[in-house]
């Protein structure tokens, strides 16, 4: 009897072993530890969520110029941002909708506090992205920021991770920023 029970715990051990390693390959391959980042690989269909997310779905997106999108590490950190220039844009795309209250375009010249933190973060991540504008670009009257979505840790001023669109009226161009550490 204890012949086999002793190749019964061998053969489960040695299954059990294989289910680990098939697991932990999974693991890392599903986090992204085993990808790379991809860098000028989007199309316009990849960034329509961007357009529709600051309410601007009614744009026509003309063409992909820049794209980073960074492998997810471990812990879910990330970087991601666009270029993507759109059909025209004028002054009533900024003016705040009844249908959509709580979003607001600001001139890039005039951020509240906190927005200027989250620009901040964005030159901060510039050397990854070096064809993202500057941070002195991205405070200019040109440029309009839609804040998507921020968040300040533990009551700081200084935001954390960030989701912003930039508009260049010049050019009409869309950047697009979203950083998660």
């Amino acid at each position: 009897m204890s012949k086999y029970v002793k190749q019964v715990l061998l053969i489960w051990g040695g299954v059990s072993l294989a289910a680990c390693i098939a697991l932990g390959i999974f693991t890392i391959y599903h986090f992204g530890m085993m990808r790379s980042d991809k860098n000028d690989t989007a199309s316009p269909h990849d960034v329509r969520y961007v357009l529709d997310g600051c309410h601007f779905g009614g744009k026509q997106i003309e063409q992909v110029v820049h794209s980073h999108i960074s492998s997810r590490g471990f812990k879910g950190d990330y970087l991601d941002a666009f270029a993507f220039k759109i059909s025209q844009v004028d002054d009533t795309d900024f003016t705040p909708r009844p249908d959509t209250p709580n979003s607001h375009w600001f001139r890039g010249d005039q951020l509240p506090p906190v927005l200027d933190a989250a620009v901040q973060l964005v030159t901060e991540c510039h050397d990854m992205i070096s064809w993202f504008p500057t941070g002195e670009e991205l405070r200019c009257s040109d440029v309009y920021v839609y804040p998507m979505d921020f968040y300040c840790c533990c009551g700081s001023v200084d935001p954390t991770m960030a989701r912003l669109v930039f508009v260049r009226r010049t050019d009409n161009v869309v950047f697009y920023f979203d950083f998660k550490p």
